[in-house]
């Protein structure tokens, strides 16, 4: 749920007008709309990038998953867990967007550990592997930028660590 429609259904639900607390922060939101547009459209772009660096540094962290009988063993293995990637950096992108959390706890943390404990994959290479494309992801974002999408790649990991 995006920043704009939660302080919506939150006054709302009250019957009353937002209160000057709540515009401030969607005045605060809407002052960093073209930055949040601007990160968005860097991940987008450098989407193969980043994950050919994230896999490349997940890959020297855990060097068994690649490994003859590793979780990544082979092209199509292989491309299951890039496919991840991309997955993951969509849902920091939509959070960036929505100025929230909540969109990727409800699309992206909820149940993922439960998922990937049933399919055999290690969670310790899961919050790796979204630690290793933060860090790719980083690499083509300013400060400032950066400053915007960490919390993003955190609440992922967070997530997958509880």
């Amino acid at each position: 749920m995006s920043v704009v429609t939660k302080v919506i259904l939150n006054a709302d639900n009250e019957l009353r007008y937002p209160s000057i607390g709540e515009l401030e922060s969607l005045q605060s939101y809407f002052t960093t709309s073209e930055e949040r547009i601007d990160i968005v459209c860097i991940l987008r772009d450098k989407q193969q990038d980043i994950i050919k660096l994230a896999s490349k540094a997940i890959f020297q962290i855990h060097p068994e998953y690649i490994a003859p009988g590793g979780n990544a063993e082979g092209a199509r293995k292989r491309s299951l867990c890039l496919r991840d990637y991309g997955w993951y950096l969509r849902l920091v992108t939509y959070g960036i967007l929505a100025g929230e959390k909540e969109s990727i706890e409800q699309v992206g943390v909820i149940g993922v550990k439960e998922m990937y404990n049933s399919l055999g994959v290690p969670i310790i290479g899961m919050i790796d592997s979204v630690e290793c494309l933060k860090n790719a992801s980083l690499e083509f974002l300013s400060d400032e930028q950066s400053y915007f999408a960490i919390p993003y790649f955190d609440f992922i990991i967070h997530g997958m660590s509880m």
